[in-house]
């Protein structure tokens, strides 16, 4: 977590950020003990707002707050995976039919960049950037259709799935699929066709279900020992 903060700006929001995306690479790992004494000192604040973002990442699903006994790091949730994964399809799948009638060369532009940018970060086998970058893409998406309270479920969502996006990199999901998978839904939204824009999300949104199992049986230790939900199953039935 080598961040610093911006001291003018709410320090809280700022340590929720940091931690999240700690948590969601694994430098913090799952069960790992979090201490307000030891973030406080080592950004240099005082616990008040390392307890709230603490309260807001449970919020989240991400750590579990034991009174007298500490904060630990939750493991990762197969259910909880498949509803955000499930939940994101939704939402997501309406983005891109709204933004394929609302995109303009510019908005193009910025989600092409974004693609270049991800492929740069792989050839650096920089997964941190790449899962950065593919947040910044889906968020685009979102902004192209400006409408807040969709972003703010898609980005409450992405933190239970993208702890498994991460850990299915490069190996498991490969990474040409997903720029592939990227463009493909790009190309959807410039040809001003909401059903394919609807539908390349809805194909890319649902790779994470052919990982999930694998990444699960190669880091059992990581994972709570869970059922599917029903809807999941269904769907890797067909």
């Amino acid at each position: 977590m080598d961040v610093q903060l911006r001291l003018r700006d709410p320090i809280a929001p700022q340590l929720v950020t940091i931690l999240r995306q700690a948590i969601i690479v694994s430098e913090i790992r799952p069960g790992e003990a979090l201490s307000e004494k030891e973030i406080a000192g080592r950004f240099g604040v005082s616990r008040q707002p390392v307890r709230e973002a603490f309260i807001k990442l449970s919020e989240a699903g991400l750590v579990q707050i034991l009174p007298s006994r500490g904060t630990y790091v939750m493991k990762i949730s197969l259910r909880e995976v498949a509803n955000a994964r499930f939940v994101r399809e939704a939402v997501e799948c309406a983005l891109a039919r709204a933004a394929s009638k609302l995109i303009d060369p510019n908005g193009v532009a910025l989600l092409r960049r974004l693609i270049a940018e991800q492929s740069a970060a792989a050839g650096r086998s920089d997964y941190t950037r790449f899962t950065m970058l593919d947040e910044a893409f889906h968020q685009a998406i979102a902004e192209i259709v400006d409408c807040d309270y969709a972003g703010k479920v898609v980005e409450s969502a992405r933190a239970q799935t993208d702890r498994v996006r991460y850990l299915s990199l490069p190996g498991t999901s490969p990474i040409p699929l997903l720029i592939t998978q990227h463009n493909a839904i790009v190309d959807a939204l410039e040809s001003g066709d909401p059903d394919m824009a609807a539908t390349a999300m809805r194909i890319h949104l649902r790779e994470i279900l052919n990982a999930l199992p694998r990444i699960a049986a190669e880091h059992p230790e990581l994972f709570e020992d869970e059922e599917m939900p029903a809807h999941t199953k269904a769907l890797r039935q067909r």
